[in-house]
């Protein structure tokens, strides 16, 4: 089994334990080939980790319990217990202990992925209500990692190898979503999905989709003026700093018609036009995947799933794609990080060999 730096070190987060999160987790590391991808670390506790070992009559796997990510064992799925509080399991139960270890393990795998301990963070699904009880300002994994990340620009992309789809508003009141898509935060966004598509996921030059925000892309202007007034001059800023960026489309038809085809990646306006259309496609092995955090964020695209919580029927499918992601992307950022060094160390050379001659 293939051992060594190049292996991506991948802190996974427990989530909400009364959902399917600790489930999902400990189905997709019983498969050993998972080892030979990466070192998984999970941040959680045993206490939780051991209850749904018997919940799920496990029998011939477990944790190789660690204090820090740099004893991790590559050849084991190792965990770091970042709570020793009793937990009481309460499947399908939202509960403050289930949100206070979920945050708790959160904050723990981001800080050791901000100091470069691990190389990227899968979060399983929390309930985002029983969070804001504790932290009033939670509204989100997203928004929460971007903010305590260095506040950098990101994305929110959902993903897998047939479609990309980014989004310009999140968790955001439908009513809001006209105000906030400016020509500033537009621009932000459809600088993130090129660089994201380049440097994460490969794509030497992506081509994008621009969503319209009104039904029939406005009309001319009879059914909204977003259109006219914020998006196409700034599709056609985008343009002329190089970007490949087309539309904007109208929704229904650009799905409805194959037109998602065409393309690497789909900037939606606000969530539902993104999401209902990617997960009516690829519920099972779609992802959420963060771009512009200074590590590698990935999660399943599903929720907690409570009607189904503890009853040992949960399908794993969509945290493997999320785990399997996140190791890919973090070799693509070694690569093209390697690239574009070895491109500037070739322009320094020439240089030097045109001064001497």
């Amino acid at each position: 089994m293939p051992e060594g730096p190049n292996i991506p070190r991948i802190g996974i987060t427990i989530g909400d334990c009364n959902g399917i999160g600790v489930e999902v987790i400990i189905r997709c590391l019983m498969d050993q080939r998972i080892l030979a991808t990466c070192i998984p670390v999970v941040y959680g506790s045993t206490k939780v980790a051991n209850a749904y070992r018997k919940i799920m009559d496990v029998q011939d796997f477990t944790f190789h319990v660690i204090d820090k990510p740099g004893d991790a064992s590559p050849k084991k799925v190792n965990l770091i217990n970042v709570s020793n509080k009793d937990v009481q399991i309460q499947p399908g139960q939202a509960t403050e202990d289930a949100a206070e270890l979920a945050i708790t393990a959160i904050d723990r795998a981001m800080d050791d992925a901000l100091r470069g301990h691990i190389d990227g963070i899968v979060t399983a699904p929390i309930n985002k209500s029983t969070i804001a009880r504790i932290r009033p300002d939670f509204k989100g994994h997203t928004g929460y990692l971007a903010e305590h990340s260095g506040n950098s620009p990101y994305l929110m992309l959902m993903a897998c190898d047939r479609l990309k789809v980014g989004l310009v508003t999140e968790h955001l009141a439908l009513k809001e979503v006209s105000a906030a898509v400016t020509p500033e935060r537009l621009m932000e966004r459809l600088t993130l999905l090129d660089r994201c598509m380049v440097e994460d996921m490969g794509i030497r030059k992506p081509k994008l989709a621009v969503l319209a925000l009104n039904p029939h892309a406005g009309e001319d202007g009879t059914l909204g003026k977003e259109e006219q007034e914020v998006m196409i001059p700034t599709i056609n800023k985008a343009c002329e700093k190089g970007m490949l960026v087309f539309g904007p489309y109208a929704a229904d038809g650009f799905f409805g018609a194959g037109q998602s085809k065409q393309f690497d990646a789909i900037l939606a306006m606000y969530h539902d036009q993104g999401l209902i259309p990617f997960k009516s496609m690829n519920f099972e092995d779609g992802v959420n995947f963060t771009a512009g955090l200074p590590y590698v964020r990935t999660s399943p695209d599903h929720g907690t799933a409570y009607d189904i919580a503890g009853k040992n029927v949960a399908h794993e499918q969509s945290f493997r794609e999320a785990l399997y992601m996140a190791c890919d992307v973090v070799k693509r950022r070694r690569q093209y990080q390697q690239l574009t060094s070895n491109t500037l160390g070739i322009t320094r050379r020439s240089s030097r060999r045109q001064e001497q001659d």
